[in-house]
C-alpha cells in the first residue's frame, strides 16, 4: 500500500485581486487530505466506483502518470477539511494523489519531486475547471508553509518556480515563492471559522467584475488588497504579527466593501476580533470561510463557536504534500 497526503490552504491576502493580476499570500493548515492506493480487482476506481467523469481530477492523473496498463488500484481518500468552504481541497487531493503516484510508479526509491506534482496538480485543477486555474492552492498543497503568487518575481519571498497555463483568455504565467516564517510565529495561531454556507466562487468573481466594469475607480481598492499582500509578506517574514493581525482587518473591510463578504461572514469575524490580532474572511467569500489570526486560540474558536461557526485550529504554515507510508 502506498499512501499520501496535503494540506489545505487559507489565503492571507490577495482575494480577488489575484484575478486582476495583484499578488496573494496562502498558508498551509494542519488539515489534510489523505489518499491511498491499494491493490484491487478490476479497473481503477475512487471511492469504490470506477474512475470516471464524477472524478476529473483523478482520471487526468490517472492518465498523466499511470495509464490503463497497469496493475488496478483502488484510491482511498480521507478529508479533515469542511468541504467546499475555499479551503483548497481539490487542491489538496490532486497534489495526494500525484504524490501517491508516483511513489508507487518509482518503487518509493527517489524523493518527491515538488516542482513536478505541484505542475501536475494545477493542471488537473484546469482539467476540472475548463481550462481555468490559479496556482495557488496547488502550490500551497505542495510546498507547504506560506506561499506568494505574483505575476512577477517578488523580492520579499524565496523564488520556487514559473507556471503557465494556456486557458481560454490567453497564456497565464504566475511566479510561484516561498515566504520563509521565523520561529515567533509559530506562538500564534489561525483559527478557521466554517459558516456552512457553499462559497460560490464563480458567482462572486463574476460580481466583483461587473462592479469594476461599472466603477472602474474602484480598481484602486484592487490595488490597495496587492499592495497588502506585499506587505503582509514582509511582515510574516519579520514575525510582525500585530502588522499581519491589522492587515487582516484592512483586507476584510476592503473586501466587505467589495460586497464579497456576507452577514455570516461578518458576524464570526466581529466574533474572533476581540481575542484576536485580526481576523477576515478567506476566499471568494459570499459564505464559505473567515479566519482569525490569535494567540488565544481557545478563547477566538469559543466565541466563532457562540455564533454557531464550526473551527479548525492551525498554526501557519503546515508541512506540504508528504508519503505517509
Amino acid at each position: 500500500m502506498v499512501a499520501a497526503s496535503a494540506p489545505g490552504k487559507c489565503i492571507l491576502f490577495g482575494e480577488h485581486a489575484v484575478v486582476y493580476g495583484e499578488p496573494a499570500v496562502a498558508v498551509a493548515i494542519d488539515a489534510r487530505v489523505s489518499v491511498s492506493l491499494e491493490p484491487c480487482q478490476g479497473s481503477w476506481k475512487l471511492g469504490g466506483a470506477p474512475l470516471d467523469e464524477r472524478h476529473p481530477h483523478a482520471r487526468f492523473l490517472h492518465s498523466q502518470l499511470v495509464g490503463d496498463d497497469t496493475e488496478p488500484h483502488a484510491m482511498v481518500v480521507t478529508s479533515e477539511l469542511f468541504p467546499a468552504a475555499g479551503l483548497g481541497s481539490s487542491a489538496a487531493l490532486s497534489a495526494a494523489i500525484s504524490a501517491a503516484l508516483m511513489h508507487r510508479e518509482d518503487d518509493g526509491d527517489g524523493g518527491l519531486d515538488l516542482e513536478r506534482i505541484s505542475h501536475l496538480a494545477h493542471n488537473a485543477e484546469a482539467e476540472a475547471q475548463s481550462g481555468r486555474a490559479s496556482p495557488t492552492d496547488t502550490s500551497t498543497a505542495t510546498l507547504g508553509g506560506c506561499v506568494l503568487v505574483s505575476d512577477r518575481r517578488e523580492e520579499s519571498a524565496e523564488w520556487r518556480w514559473t507556471r503557465t497555463l494556456d486557458t481560454p483568455e490567453g497564456e497565464r504565467r504566475w511566479e510561484i515563492h516561498s515566504v520563509s516564517l521565523p520561529e515567533s510565529v509559530r506562538e500564534a495561531h489561525l483559527v478557521v471559522g466554517s459558516t456552512g454556507i457553499h462559497s460560490p466562487t464563480g458567482e462572486m468573481v463574476a460580481k466583483v467584475a461587473g462592479m469594476l466594469e461599472r466603477q472602474p475607480d474602484r480598481m484602486d481598492e484592487i490595488a490597495r488588497i496587492g499592495e497588502l499582500s506585499r506587505v503582509g509578506a514582509g511582515a510574516l517574514a519579520a514575525g510582525g504579527l500585530i502588522v499581519v493581525g491589522r492587515l487582516m482587518d484592512e483586507a476584510h473591510d476592503l473586501l466587505a466593501g467589495l460586497g464579497v463578504s456576507c452577514p455570516e461572514l461578518d458576524q464570526l469575524v466581529a466574533a474572533a476580533r476581540p481575542t484576536s490580532l485580526g481576523a477576515k474572511l478567506t476566499g471568494a467569500g459570499g459564505g464559505g470561510c473567515m479566519l482569525a489570526l490569535t494567540t488565544e486560540p481557545e478563547a477566538t474558536a469559543e466565541a466563532i463557536e457562540m455564533r454557531g461557526g464550526r473551527v479548525i485550529t492551525t498554526s501557519l504554515g503546515a508541512p506540504g504534500v508528504r508519503i505517509e507510508r
